[in-house]
């Protein structure tokens, strides 16, 4: 939300107390923020208009202060609860002049591992337990908090050093700067993706804004260098909740009479829960467009675009992706990880490997791979599945199952090929490896699976896993004690549903097509003097163990690059998985016989070892509850409702800034069902009121506990919920719902007042 009554960066903060309403009795929220009236009635507009279903009205007492009645359909019955939907509406409204799409498939997978990341602790563990603990603001008022933000804006919002992709090249030739900048900026306006970010309050959406500025930032030689830029770009991450997951870097050399400058090196970022490669390189082919015609696109925006994918997705009937994955999806027992079991690599971020074919021995395995109704793609795809089963140390038959990269482009929906955007998705193929049959068997299998995968690149794990019929993985473990503190994070309700093993979790194969641009933009730049090189690799995102990318470069070769995780792989142990497939790849075209088999081919590993890779370490028992500060003994609760995605450091920053006498704790919505209702009756105790704060996704799951609790007990609890935002505007946010229900109302004045 933007106008001159809400700063950037502001979070709004909705109070509810649910209490017992009549059937067929309002929703009643209290808006509590930067908001003016005339925000209020947009809001207020907007909810009527998508939400036809409630009666919408809307008070106004106070500045900063409005009362939403949501009256549900008459004849409803008893207490109508309050709709997710509705909810992220009211906590996150569109922008002016935007849109909001929903997250599916593969893009839901990207999100929730960008907002959980493995091995991330919760949002609280780091809490300063020093500070005040009983206060003397009985309001319960904070200090030290700038309500429209700080910092670079990426607290909280997820997509982190290790989901981010990384590309670079040098500039040959002229480069006005000024015209590089206006070229972007020209895309940005075209491509509605660029000015796209996430919201994920109550259910993962994708925000169209209108408008969005390219992020572009110079640096000198002088001042840093290319690995430092490397390192602190990818330290930086990305603020999800904002558009612009795309950003550029320039890095300049200042030359002198001895030494010309190097060339300057473009480093391009991105998320790919918002991008995957293909949709960068339409991008950079529209940027090169621009900058040809001296920085301005020409056209309008782009039509079709992420919003004509998402109604074409809509459209689509599932009967037949229902019935593939019911048979298709991998077994239990199926052989996923590269490497045998061994311990702790010692190693942390990502790996970087590059190999390639020379150009006769990519042009003998193409030939090879003809010969027996193949494509490359499918001996890449073979050696990949003998790999995994010599891991295994199996004896006789086992079905192996990794993912392999399709392109979500190849759809019938005019224009899908131009499309930037996630389209790509990983799909899990599996195949039985059996060392005794003929290797032309295993390579016929790998092809046919793969074309059963291709007639559906847009189911997700998900779905996936529905279809299949699988039960989900287990909850991670959580006890029932109170801690003074709180460690690990676990998956959350609704959008953190828990999912059964991805074999697209361990290992990726992606066999990318040429991605040059047209002869005739070439040709154009050229006569400006501009040599266009292709974008090389520099780190990519390791949400998984290891992502293998093969492609034909410009000498007629295949390039195979290796991205991985060196907490799960170490250095030589990755080193040595690249070399073998590339040893695999260049021993196939000497299998000629029919009669060859696949552990014929295998035996040219003989000699070499195989190679080692950790395993996750498994999330500890995590308390239900936490006790972050004591309070004073007979004032209120304030539990904070940790779920992912909830931005981090907000609760930390709302922990310290707090001076009422309140006691503060907080609660995992996950686990047991009825657990974390047990657990805050045991901390609140007699006679205090409960209040149930939660930010983001934290908000939905303190409703929901709230929906559930015992009124009986004790006074109803309130509840206060906020969008997202980073770290300061969260816990502002938070601590304005919370002043709105500590603070008692004024009292009304006389109509008459005496003289």
């Amino acid at each position: 939300m933007s106008s001159r009554y809400a700063p950037r960066g502001a979070v709004l903060a909705v109070v509810h107390e649910p209490g017992t309403p009549p059937p067929g009795g309002p929703l009643v929220l209290e808006l509590c923020g930067p908001l003016g009236p005339a925000d209020a009635e947009s809001v207020a507009a907007r909810l009527a208009q998508r939400h036809r279903a409630f009666d919408v009205a809307l008070d106004s007492h106070r500045p900063g202060r409005h009362t939403l009645r949501l009256t549900p359909p008459a004849g409803a019955p008893g207490p109508v609860p309050l709709p997710a939907e509705l909810l992220a509406d009211v906590l996150a409204p569109p922008p002016p002049g935007g849109e909001v799409l929903p997250v599916t498939g593969h893009q839901q997978t990207l999100l929730i591992a960008a907002l959980a990341p493995a091995g991330a602790t919760d949002h609280t563990d780091h809490i300063d337990h020093t500070g005040p603990a009983n206060g003397t603001d009985s309001t319960g008022g904070t200090d030290g908090w700038d309500s429209t933000g700080g910092g670079d804006g990426t607290g909280g919002a997820g997509g982190g050093d290790g989901q981010l992709e990384q590309l670079y090249w040098d500039w040959s030739g002229p480069l006005d700067v000024a015209r590089f900048a206006a070229a972007w900026q020209s895309v940005v306006d075209r491509e509605s993706v660029l000015r796209a970010c996430f919201d994920w309050v109550a259910s993962p959406r994708l925000v169209l804004h209108a408008r969005a500025d390219a992020d572009i930032a110079v640096h000198s030689r002088t001042a840093v260098t290319w690995a430092r830029l490397l390192r602190r770009d990818r330290a930086r991450g990305f603020a999800l909740h904002r558009p612009g997951l795309l950003r550029l870097a320039l890095l300049r050399g200042a030359s002198s009479a001895a030494v010309p400058a190097p060339p300057p090196r473009v480093l391009l970022t991105y998320h790919p829960a918002l991008l995957d490669e293909r949709g960068v390189h339409l991008l950079l082919r529209e940027f090169y467009r621009a900058y040809a015609a001296g920085g301005v696109l020409p056209g309008g925006e782009r039509r079709p675009d992420l919003r004509d994918h998402a109604r074409w997705l809509a459209g689509q009937n599932t009967d037949a992706a229902r019935q593939l994955w019911a048979r298709a999806a991998p077994p239990r027992h199926a052989a996923t990880r590269p490497g045998r079991a061994g311990g702790e690599t010692g190693q942390h971020g990502p790996g970087l490997l590059h190999t390639r074919l020379r150009a006769a021995q990519t042009f003998r395995l193409r030939s090879w791979a003809a010969l027996r109704g193949v494509a490359e793609s499918s001996a890449l795809h073979l050696v990949w599945a003998l790999l995994l089963y010599r891991a295994a140390d199996a004896q006789g038959p086992l079905p192996v199952s990794f993912g392999v990269q399709l392109s979500g482009r190849d759809i019938a929906l005019p224009g899908a090929a131009g499309i930037p955007g996630p389209l790509d998705g990983p799909l899990p193929m599996t195949v039985t490896v059996d060392p005794d049959e003929p290797l032309t068997n295993l390579l016929h299998q790998v092809r046919d699976t793969l074309l059963d995968l291709a007639a559906y690149p847009w189911a997700g794990a998900e779905s996936i896993r529905a279809w299949s019929g699988r039960p989900p993985s287990p909850p991670p473990a959580v006890s029932g004690s109170v801690s003074a503190s709180v460690s690990g994070s676990g998956a959350g309700s609704g959008l953190f549903a828990d999912t059964f093993t991805d074999p697209c979790a361990d290992t990726l194969v992606r066999f990318e097509g040429p991605l040059l641009l047209p002869q005739a933009l070439r040709g154009e730049l050229a006569a400006q003097g501009i040599d266009v090189q292709s974008p090389r690799t520099a780190a990519g995102a390791t949400g998984r163990p290891l992502t293998l990318t093969a492609r034909h470069d410009t000498g007629g070769g295949l390039a195979l690059t290796a991205v991985y995780d060196r907490a799960r792989l170490a250095d030589e142990d990755a080193a040595a998985l690249h070399a073998q497939c590339v040893r695999l790849l260049g021993a196939l075209p000497g299998h000629r016989d029919a009669a060859a088999t696949a552990g014929q081919l295998l035996d040219v590993l003989a000699r070499a070892a195989v190679p080692r890779m950790a395993r996750p370490a498994p999330p500890p028992p995590r308390p239900a509850l936490s006790v972050l500060r004591p309070g004073h003994p007979h004032a209120d609760v304030i539990c904070l409702v940790v779920v992912p995605g909830v931005p981090r450091g907000g609760y930390d920053l709302f922990v310290r800034g707090h001076r009422g006498p309140e006691k503060i704790v907080a609660v995992h919505a996950d686990g047991a069902p009825g657990a974390p209702q047990a657990v805050l009756h045991q901390a609140r105790g007699p006679g205090r009121r409960l209040v149930l704060c939660g930010c983001g996704p934290g908000g939905r799951a303190a409703y929901e506990l709230a929906q559930h609790m015992p009124y009986a007990a004790g006074p109803a609890p309130a509840v206060v919920m906020t969008g997202i935002g980073d770290a300061a505007a969260s816990a502002s946010a938070l601590a304005r719902g919370v002043r709105a229900v500590l603070t008692p109302p004024p009292e009304p004045r006389p109509l008459n007042p005496a003289p």
